[in-house]
Formats: C-alpha cells, sequence, structure tokens
C-alpha cells in the first residue's frame, strides 16, 4: 500500500477519534480552549483525506502539520498539570511524522 493511502487511513483515524474524544469527554463546553482547532483538525483530516491524490499530497501534509501543533498543544497541557496526556501525545507524533513522510517520494520518481 502507497504511502499516501497510509496517510489518508491516518488522517481518517485522527480525525475520527478526535470527534469520539470530544463526545465521551464532554469537551463541547464554551471553555474548552481546544474546542475550536479540534473541530478544525477533524475537518481539515477529514477533508484532505478524500481529495484526490494530487489536491491529497498538498493537503494531507499541511493537516498534519496543524494536527501536530493542536495536540503536541494539548500535550504539553497536560504536562503543565502534571499528568501525561498519552493519546495526545500519540496523536502528535503520528501528525508529525506524517507531515514529513506523506510528500516523500522515492529518488527518481517524478509527479
Amino acid at each position: 500500500m502507497r504511502l499516501l493511502q497510509w496517510g489518508r487511513i491516518a488522517a481518517a483515524f485522527l480525525s475520527l477519534t478526535t470527534l469520539v474524544f470530544l463526545f465521551v469527554h464532554d469537551s463541547w463546553r464554551p471553555d474548552n480552549l481546544f474546542l475550536v482547532p479540534d473541530l478544525i483538525l477533524i475537518v481539515a483530516l477529514a477533508v484532505a483525506a478524500v481529495l484526490p491524490d494530487r489536491l491529497a499530497r498538498v493537503a494531507l501534509p499541511a493537516a498534519f502539520a496543524y494536527s501536530g501543533g493542536v495536540l503536541a498543544t494539548s500535550a504539553a497541557s497536560y504536562a503543565v498539570e502534571g499528568e501525561l496526556g498519552l493519546p495526545s501525545v500519540l496523536g502528535a507524533v503520528l501528525a508529525v511524522a506524517l507531515a514529513v513522510l506523506v510528500p516523500a517520494r522515492p529518488a527518481g520518481q517524478r509527479s
């Protein structure tokens, strides 16, 4: 399976798990500082996952980079409170790794 396909699957997974997290943790409150960034993350990853290949090669890395920033900030907010936000840490690592890997092409390959 091509890396782009794995990126699409990971984007759908991160988007869906973030949406589920919002419901499970009752995070729809207006005082939740991460509500709007999380909603943008959900939409950006979902849209990027369904775009045609040519557009997805641009949109997926951008959506993953944004998601990595949101999730890293979330992990840092847990750390400030003395907790380990493991889902945020794992999501941030996955998002940043895919932001770097998805646009990569094997040597000699043209698009």
